[in-house]
């Protein structure tokens, strides 16, 4: 073996070794950084916790049976749910869930919708001018009466609660 063909060390050789190992090391840091960040922050995979509260139910006027029902829905967990259904053993027919929209001017409508997002760490907050649930009342409701319903969830387990029934006026803005 001769001398020119010993590999030798240079300045340069060693400046383009380290620069070549450091963008490695440099992005795994940067990534573990923010990991621990999230972990420490308590989201790192922990799944949709639903709560759901101040269930009521809109008394239906005049002759129609046609109603909404109005539910306070939070998620404290790390994930996004969806609200896919809604059901109840104390209503007659065909339980939706309506989103509220302005064809513009003064016109508005009801469309049912397939679902309704409760963002992680968020809400929903139901409301006439929102998305509800549209349902038919069950005979003789009067101010007062409790209503069961399950609320169906994309990720999350149902969740039973009870919605009182008031009158529209008592519904909030």
């Amino acid at each position: 073996m001769t001398e020119q063909d010993l590999w030798r060390p240079t300045r340069r050789r060693l400046t383009d070794a380290v620069l070549a190992a450091l963008a490695p090391v440099a992005a795994c840091s940067l990534a573990l950084g923010g990991l621990t960040t999230w972990a420490g922050a308590g989201k790192a995979g922990s799944p949709a916790r639903i709560t759901v509260s101040h269930g009521r139910v809109l008394l239906p006027f005049g002759d129609s049976t046609d109603t909404a029902a109005l539910f306070d829905i939070a998620n404290v967990g790390g994930a996004d749910d969806r609200l896919v259904d809604v059901t109840s053993t104390a209503t007659h027919g065909r339980i939706t869930l309506s989103g509220h929209r302005m064809l513009g001017g003064r016109v508005a409508y009801k469309p049912d919708v397939t679902s309704a997002r409760v963002p992680a760490g968020g809400a929903l907050s139901m409301s006439p001018r929102g998305v509800d649930v549209t349902l038919r009342a069950g005979a003789g409701w009067r101010v007062g009466d409790m209503v069961p319903f399950t609320l169906h969830f994309e990720r999350s387990a149902p969740v039973e609660t009870i919605a009182v029934v008031i009158r529209p006026s008592d519904s909030g803005p």
